[in-house]
């Protein structure tokens, strides 16, 4: 009987669609319903708003009683909405929200050669129980004409995400929308070196994040329209650790008639035990 202890973490990643599209605030409590419904421990939130008080991510830590971080900026460029008042400067960027402390974070440039401005990837540890948490968060390029781009950014991620100093007792996790469908070359340097969550988990092949029948769909993306594009990936942090992928299931349906985003989130159930 193995009697090494097993250790668990909850991951979502979502697209929160910043405050695109109509009446964005009646959104808001939509998105936190559907977070407090799955009740993750680590959750990687693009297109998330920010201003010189606050962030999206923080008043949703605010609610659920997590810790949060952004960083700043990400697709798409921020564009012109509706502010509180005619000073209010928004950014547009990726959160992070954790059940345990975030002990650190950096903010990682992505090659970006047709934007004004690089992206940016999250690379965080977590204080989880058993260990330090990395997860490594990010959001690629969407436009069909920027593939070159698109592709550069997922080998960075790639490379953040095998960096030997992320090497330790827990596995690390790669979370966000890439923008991407599973089998697509975008995806090859994650596939080398990760295992896709939502496949090992025993996901539905079928499963879409980004769906035409929203109202608001943008049925011009069509290599990307309802397909799965959301992803969460993972490889062991030490050799011989064995991560089990026990459930995995998509959130963010309409909650009384109110879709809270664009995209469907992503959740897995992960545990591990240590190598040996």
């Amino acid at each position: 009987m193995d009697d090494t202890p097993v250790a668990r973490a909850k991951v979502l990643t979502w697209n929160i669609w910043w405050r695109f599209g109509p009446h964005w605030q009646d959104r808001q409590p939509a998105l936190l319903q559907s977070l407090r419904e799955v009740d993750a421990d680590v959750v990687a939130l693009q297109e998330v708003w920010g201003n010189a008080h606050t962030t999206q991510a923080h008043e949703f830590a605010a609610a659920l009683g997590l810790h949060a971080r952004f960083a700043e900026p990400s697709y798409p460029p921020v564009s012109d909405v509706p502010r509180a008042n005619e000073d209010e400067e928004l950014t547009l960027g990726l959160g992070l929200l954790s059940r345990w402390p975030i002990t650190s974070l950096e903010r990682i440039e992505l090659p970006a050669r047709h934007r004004p401005f690089s992206p940016v990837a999250m690379v965080a540890r977590l204080e989880h129980p058993a260990g330090p948490l990395p997860i490594v968060v990010a959001c690629l390029e969407y436009e069909p004409a920027y593939n070159d781009d698109r592709m550069s950014q997922a080998q960075a991620v790639a490379d953040l995400a095998t960096d030997p100093a992320l090497d330790g007792a827990l596995p690390i996790i790669v979370a966000g929308d890439l923008n991407a469908v599973p089998n697509s070359s975008v995806l090859r340097p994650l596939r080398e070196v990760m295992t896709d969550a939502w496949q090992a988990g025993g996901g539905d092949t079928a499963a879409v994040t980004l769906p035409s029948s929203h109202p608001s769909a943008p049925l011009e993306a069509t290599e990307l329209i309802d397909q799965r594009i959301d992803h969460i990936f993972f490889r062991p942090g030490e050799w011989a650790q064995r991560v089990t992928v026990e459930s995995v299931s998509l959130a963010g349906a309409a909650v009384d008639g109110v879709y809270p985003s664009d995209h469907r989130a992503v959740a897995c159930q992960l545990s591990w035990r240590a190598g040996r």
